[in-house]
């Protein structure tokens, strides 16, 4: 058991680091106030080798292995929770072909993503069904030649920007979830209609809409694995992605951990720094202890995966620990900031509206307690 880096993982880290510092640290309060979409910031992170980080070697892309890909996700959320949402909402998308997908479909859908810049959406969660994923009303009609698709998805990330578009649906609703499926579609396909923006509290610089899929035809051949398979390569799928949403997690923790720190040292009461004071020193290493506490989580179920080995309860522990410590690291900055934490001049209050859709999105805290109960109850 060894929980040192590599001096590569190290070097791509630093890498990574310096990134955030340059590019997104600085506009990050903009963004979030405009709710612009960050499409050049997007861009370089992609040219940097920093987006699309489950993608293999053989299929052209860096050839990260999952704790590789945690490290970077923990490091440009520390830039910016939101703009990060879109970066992981890539591996998301492409996670469903690379496990479900054949080498046709792995060539034909994952490698153009790493011979230029593409973006990705997944598409799950529908209006009416987030957490009852079992429950859902798109469907997918067998036409003899293709599949028509028909119903509505809601919360898709990169939506309006998406080239690609990996979805589920099902072939009898009746069936639950064995009858989910999951099929791949590429943009401008008639009959796809693309809703307007959310208006969010955090994470506003992300791109989250809804989609409305009216007769839309998608070849068959664009089905990943069979019908019916499409609930097992989802859940395997979040198998891999929680990790990546806690370490997201993590790096926002992070952020405002250093914020917090920095500041006591500089704010003074009653004649020294308030870091001198009991009360504030208690907080910080409260928050230090649920930093460290979470990122071993997520390095565990992270390696857990690269391992082969199951890892659906370490997953959630690490999702559902790493979601709820920085939603309250967060809050805690904001306290120690004092009435400077509730102004917008300063990053905490930022970190605080965007800590709060780690606890709902990829499975709710709860969700999350319901898969860890449920794996718990069954060894």
């Amino acid at each position: 058991m060894d929980f040192n880096l590599s001096p590569e993982q190290k070097e791509f880290k630093e890498h990574a680091l310096k990134f955030v510092k340059n590019e997104i640290i600085p506009v990050a309060q903009k963004f979030d106030e405009s709710g612009e979409y960050p499409r050049e910031i997007f861009q370089k992170a992609w040219e940097l080798g920093l987006i699309n980080t489950s993608i293999p070697e053989s299929l052209g892309g860096n050839g990260f292995n999952n704790l590789e890909a945690c490290l970077i996700t923990e490091t440009l959320a520390y830039g910016c929770m939101g703009m990060n949402s879109n970066f992981m909402a890539n591996d998301l998308a492409l996670l469903p072909i690379l496990i479900g997908g054949n080498e046709e479909q792995k060539k034909k859908f994952i490698t153009p993503f790493t011979e230029s810049f593409k973006i990705a959406s997944f598409c799950l969660t529908e209006p009416n069904n987030g957490s009852d994923a079992a429950g859902i009303k798109t469907t997918f009609t067998d036409k003899g030649d293709h599949w028509e698709v028909n119903g509505d998805k809601m919360w898709i990330t990169n939506a309006g920007y998406a080239d690609l578009f990996v979805v589920y649906g099902t072939i009898d609703p009746e069936l639950k979830h064995k009858g989910i499926s999951c099929l791949v579609m590429e943009k401008g396909v008639e009959g796809l209609e693309i809703g307007k923006k959310e208006d969010k509290m955090g994470h506003r610089a992300s791109d989250t809409r809804g989609l409305k899929f009216n007769k839309v035809k998608v070849p068959k051949e664009n089905m990943l694995g069979n019908p019916g398979d499409g609930w097992l390569i989802a859940m395997k799928t979040l198998d891999h992605s929680r990790p990546l949403v806690a370490s997201s997690a993590v790096g926002g923790a992070q952020r405002a951990l250093d914020c917090a720190v920095e500041y006591s040292k500089e704010r003074t009461q009653f004649g020294k720094p308030i870091s001198a004071h009991q009360a504030i020193q208690m907080m910080i290493a409260d928050m230090a202890i649920k930093v460290e506490a979470s990122r071993l989580l997520v390095h565990k179920a992270a390696c857990m995966a690269d391992n082969k080995q199951r890892n659906t309860d370490i997953a959630s522990y690490a999702k559902a620990f790493a979601a709820d410590s920085c939603m309250e690291i967060t809050t805690d900055a904001v306290q120690i900031f004092g009435g400077y934490g509730y102004s917008k001049e300063y990053p905490v209050e930022k970190l605080m509206r965007d800590a709060k859709l780690l606890q709902i999105y990829e499975g709710t805290s709860q969700i999350q307690r319901l898969v860890i109960a449920r794996e718990v109850l069954n060894k």
